[in-house]
C-alpha cells in the first residue's frame, strides 16, 4: 500500500528541478522580453510572470492537465489523444512547441525507465507524460496539478534570475507572493468547461517568435 508520505515524496520528485527533463534550459519566452526591455527587474518580472500564469496556464495548461489526469485515470484512450493534440494545438510559436514536446519525450523516456510504463503517442506534450506519472504514482490530481504549477513557477523564477538577472531573494520573494495563486488556480481548472479553455497571451507569442532570431541568447526557449 503506498502512503500518502510516499505519495508526497513521489510528487515533489516529479516537481523537483533535479528531474532530468531539461526544464532549465528553457524560459518560455521570458528571455525575449527581457531582451525586449519589458521585463528589467523584480518588479516587471513578476507583473509578466503572473500575467502568463493568469491568461495562459490557468486558463489551458492547468485544465488539460487536469483533463488529462482523469484520462490516465480511466484508461480513455481517446480523451488522452484528444487533450494532448489540443495542447500541442496552443503552443503559438515553433520553440513553445518543440520546448513542451521535448520535455515531454524525456519524461515520457524516464517514465519507461522506472517502471512506470510506455506512453504510445508519437508527440508527447509534456503535461501529458506529467500526468501519467502521476496517475501511476496514484498522486491526487489535484495535489498533482499544484505540483505542476509549482514546476512552471520555479523555473521562471530561475529563468529571471539568469536573464534579468535578479537576486536569489528577488526570487524567494516572487515565488512566495505568486505561488499564493496556485491553490485558486488549481481550484478553478476543475470547474472550467471545454468552451472556457483559452490561450490568450498574445505578447508572449509574439515574443517568443521573436526568440527564434535572437542574436544573443542563454535558454532555448
Amino acid at each position: 500500500m503506498v502512503t500518502s508520505t510516499e505519495r508526497l515524496a513521489r510528487l515533489l520528485q516529479l516537481a523537483s528541478p533535479a528531474l532530468p527533463v531539461g526544464a532549465y534550459s528553457y524560459s518560455g519566452g521570458l528571455e525575449a522580453v527581457v531582451e525586449a526591455g519589458i521585463v528589467r527587474d523584480a518588479a516587471t518580472a513578476e507583473r509578466w510572470i503572473g500575467d502568463v500564469l493568469a491568461h495562459s496556464v490557468a486558463r489551458m495548461e492547468a485544465p488539460v492537465l487536469f483533463r488529462l489526469c482523469a484520462a490516465w485515470r480511466t484508461g480513455d484512450r481517446m480523451a488522452i489523444e484528444h487533450w494532448n493534440g489540443v495542447f500541442l494545438a496552443s503552443r503559438e510559436t515553433a520553440e513553445l512547441r518543440a520546448e513542451t514536446v521535448q520535455m515531454g519525450y524525456s519524461l515520457a523516456r524516464l517514465t519507461g525507465e522506472l517502471g512506470l510504463g510506455e506512453i504510445a503517442l508519437e508527440e508527447i506534450a509534456y503535461p501529458t507524460a506529467f500526468s501519467f506519472a502521476a496517475e501511476r504514482w496514484k498522486i491526487d490530481p489535484q495535489a498533482a496539478l499544484e505540483g505542476y504549477l509549482w514546476a512552471w513557477l520555479e523555473n521562471q523564477a530561475m529563468a529571471a534570475v539568469k536573464s534579468v538577472p535578479l537576486g536569489q531573494t528577488d526570487a524567494q520573494k516572487m515565488l512566495l507572493s505568486l505561488g499564493k495563486r496556485l491553490a485558486e488556480i488549481s481550484a478553478r481548472a476543475r470547474l472550467l468547461s471545454d468552451d472556457e479553455l483559452g490561450n490568450f497571451a498574445p505578447g508572449l507569442a509574439l515574443h517568443s517568435s521573436r526568440h527564434e532570431t535572437q542574436y544573443s541568447r542563454l535558454f532555448r526557449s
